[in-house]
């Protein structure tokens, strides 16, 4: 039996990391859900081998290979190639998982924005150490702007962003979807692993990007080392290899003998450093989530996270954060040497956010707001 409506989920440019999870995510709420019964679901995706096609029976992948090569083939696809498409296959309803909208006309369409590098500081050090992030503040900002009044919807996941789309673009409020990402579940077996040791250990797991702000850590264990504070050990998640940035981070800060550069982790990895660590540290300056406070907190642990809008939403609801200024290594220092000396903390606690509507925590709210089943 034909079925009536056609939803597309567009994510051609999704390949790695958190964007490519909220993918994965979207398309097994949608595998299982009654919408099978009432749209034939395509999903756009930049290679099929991404996914286990087995276990997506009710969902068509198309893909476009070529969509990574270059910003001349995703340009085409979103503003020329896609409007034939969705004719020819008359798309009822049309979600864009990667931040741009598409030329698809008066079709209904939605998009989600992942990327914050609009709101991003600007820094002309970071037009060396990782052009392509400094360029993305700039062409992110028009980007965004192109046919995205076309939308019925932009989501965001977080309020602070939602504020901040309205006021940039222009957008009524009554628009803006908040889709606060589910709460990570950390597999019961890494939650209750713990060690005995007399030595302090503090985590931070990022991959080195010049706004995750590495260099106000190191800077505060060289102070540290001048106070003569030791027992502990910083452990991070590069080994001065990955790109320009990653370089220069461990350049500088490599004569540390209590910095241990680990490299990349795989996720579990990190779960099992979570478990033996005492403390996060999260000095990242830009954030659409902070993934890693969600997961830490679960370990009911004590973090030391950067007094950051995404930060306050991110660890709203947990008693053992304490926020500090991301620019400040000195006011860092010293909270580790408290941490480390057992000296007390004065930890700051956010009542859980009040969201404004539209919001939804789970892909069947979010896909009922959008296709007008709520």
């Amino acid at each position: 039996m034909t079925k009536p409506n056609v939803l597309v989920i567009s994510a051609i440019n999704l390949f790695e990391g958190g964007p490519l999870s909220v993918l994965k995510d979207c398309l097994d709420y949608l595998k299982d859900s009654e919408y099978t019964k009432e749209y034939k679901i395509l999903a756009l995706v930049h290679k099929k081998n991404l996914f286990d096609e087995s276990k997506y029976s009710e969902i068509e992948f198309v893909e476009y290979p070529k969509s990574r090569n270059s910003y001349f083939y995703r340009l085409y696809y979103e503003y020329i190639y896609f409007k034939k498409f969705a004719n020819k296959n008359k798309v009822s309803f049309w979600l864009s998982l990667h931040d741009i909208t598409p030329n698809i006309g008066s079709i209904p369409q939605a998009v989600y924005c992942h990327n914050p590098s609009p709101f991003n500081t600007v820094n002309f050090r970071d037009l060396y150490l990782q052009p392509t992030q400094l360029l993305f503040r700039f062409f992110y900002k028009y980007l965004y702007r192109i046919n995205i009044g076309k939308n019925r919807y932009v989501i965001v996941q977080q309020q602070w962003l939602k504020y901040r789309f309205e006021k940039m673009f222009k957008i009524n409020r009554s628009q803006i979807i908040v889709a606060k990402p589910e709460e990570p579940n950390i597999p019961e077996a890494f939650l209750e692993k713990s060690t005995s040791k007399n030595q302090i250990t503090f985590f931070y797991p990022a991959y080195p990007r010049p706004f995750k702000n590495l260099e106000v850590i190191g800077k505060a264990m060289e102070h540290l080392k001048e106070w003569g504070v030791g027992n502990f050990k910083v452990i991070i998640t590069l080994n001065g290899k990955e790109n320009r940035y990653s370089e220069s981070i461990y350049s500088k800060f490599n004569h540390l003998p209590t910095l241990f550069f680990a490299g990349l982790l795989k996720r579990e990895e990190v779960y099992k450093m979570y478990a033996t660590c005492d403390c996060l540290l999260f000095p990242s300056k830009l954030e659409t989530w902070g993934l890693p406070i969600s997961e830490f907190r679960q370990f009911k642990k004590p973090m030391f996270v950067a007094d950051m809008e995404y930060a306050k939403e991110t660890a709203a609801g947990y008693n053992q954060v304490r926020f500090f200024d991301s620019e400040n290594p000195k006011l860092l220092a010293d909270l580790m040497r408290k941490f480390i000396e057992g000296e007390r903390i004065d930890y700051n606690y956010i009542d859980k956010i009040k969201y404004d509507e539209p919001h939804s925590e789970t892909w069947e709210g979010m896909f009922d707001i959008l296709l007008d089943k709520k």
